[in-house]
């Protein structure tokens, strides 16, 4: 099959999501994948020159080493607010270029606009158009007024698609909600690379280079650092504390970066605050090893209400206790039992985390943990999206 895939955000230096994972995968399978993707980071880049032009990368991987897929990155206007309206034109017109050309067997869309422009052209010319949800996608953009029209514009894909697939039932819930048809939503949940991912990984080199100490009790969060992910407040508890063998090791970057890296300067910190910036996609099983308790300490807000992020999976397949906000989306998948525990917020994270370790948890949480997700597996994920995806050009060939 050939398969095109579109989204409103960097496909090449984003840390790797499902949409990722499964690209590469389908390719292992035979399939030929194109992306259209959109530097969303080209404000932070101060990059000269008011306008990009059209860029195309060849062979880029992202989770498996020599995978083949072509990305394709349209040209716009490096003007604020003017920056959407160019994006319209050359989405539009780079969409209606592959759909020629390419001539896709099937049509996958992610985000708001290209997704939007992405249904509205394959309807037309009687293409199968999958709209892969892994986020309530109206709620990631910032400003209030452009929400607003993102959710319009997420209702009009969802009520105009021919298959929903999305990771958690919260999801599914959500997208009935705004108006898909409950007979045309797949759940297909997160997929774990369960050899790559294993509890018998060694995080003592890690350790050492980061002057971390066998018995330091060593908090972790990985993934892109949203203002909203409950960082700073744990890592202000942390210095709190006082406890000196008490370590927050952060891998990423993002909008809280610089905030946290303030904190971790401060004079009583002493250590107790690690960030290694982003870190190789390769290098990521290790530096989980390397921690006693993995966090998702976000605020139970719009965004991140109905998700289950991907790295708890891998947090969890690493056979670490996992230390959650409350969020519905996550409880809904993993329930109580499982080795997630649940906070209201961020400021309770440090203080359950140093319970646990103090009554001895860890240990078998983090294996209850393990045991949950081994039935995630890539092989199994991959069957169940590829299935869709035939279904879906099997019927438009037949009708």
């Amino acid at each position: 099959m050939k398969i095109l895939i579109t989204q409103d955000t960097d496909w090449i230096e984003r840390n790797p999501g499902q949409q990722h994972h499964l690209a590469d995968r389908l390719w292992q399978r035979g399939h030929e994948i194109r992306v259209i993707d959109y530097d969303i980071q080209w404000k932070s880049r101060k990059t000269k020159g008011w306008r990009s032009k059209r860029q195309v990368f060849s062979h880029v991987w992202k989770t498996i080493s020599g995978a083949d897929v072509t990305v394709i990155r349209p040209g716009v206007l490096r003007v604020p607010l003017l920056h959407y309206i160019s994006m319209f034109f050359s989405y539009d017109g780079e969409i209606r270029r592959q759909l020629n050309d390419f001539k896709p067997d099937v049509v996958i869309g992610h985000s708001i606009l290209s997704n939007y422009l992405s249904m509205k052209l394959s309807n037309k010319a009687d293409i199968p158009f999958v709209f892969h949800m892994t986020d309530a996608q109206h709620t990631i953009v910032p400003n209030r007024v452009l929400s607003a029209l993102a959710r319009y514009v997420e209702r009009k894909i969802l009520r105009n698609v021919d298959r929903v697939i999305v990771i958690n039932e919260e999801l599914k819930d959500y997208a009935v909600k705004m108006g898909a048809d409950s007979s045309k939503v797949a759940v297909i949940r997160a997929g774990i690379d369960l050899a790559r991912y294993n509890p018998d990984i060694s995080g003592r080199e890690v350790r050492k280079e980061l002057r971390i100490s066998d018995d330091d009790l060593v908090l972790f969060f990985m993934g892109w650092l949203y203002e909203f992910s409950g960082l700073k407040e744990v890592a202000n508890d942390v210095l709190k504390s006082g406890n000196p063998r008490l370590r927050f090791l952060v891998v990423g970057d993002g909008d809280a970066f610089e905030d946290l890296k303030r904190i971790s300067m401060k004079s009583d910190c002493k250590g107790s605050i690690i960030l290694t910036g982003k870190q190789p996609f390769e290098r990521i099983p290790e530096l989980i090893a390397s921690a006693n308790i993995c966090l998702l300490p976000a605020y139970n807000n719009e965004t991140m209400r109905d998700i289950v992020p991907i790295k708890l999976y891998e947090y969890m397949a690493m056979g670490k206790p996992v230390i959650s906000t409350d969020l519905p989306g996550v409880r809904k998948e993993f329930g109580e039992g499982h080795g997630v525990s649940y906070v209201e917020g961020p400021e309770e994270v440090v203080r359950l985390a140093i319970q646990m370790s103090e009554s001895n948890a860890l240990e078998e949480a983090g294996q209850r943990a393990r045991r949950f997700v081994e039935g995630n597996s890539w092989e199994k994920v991959v069957d169940d999206f590829e299935k869709n995806l035939k279904d879906l050009s099997r019927n438009v060939t037949q009708s």
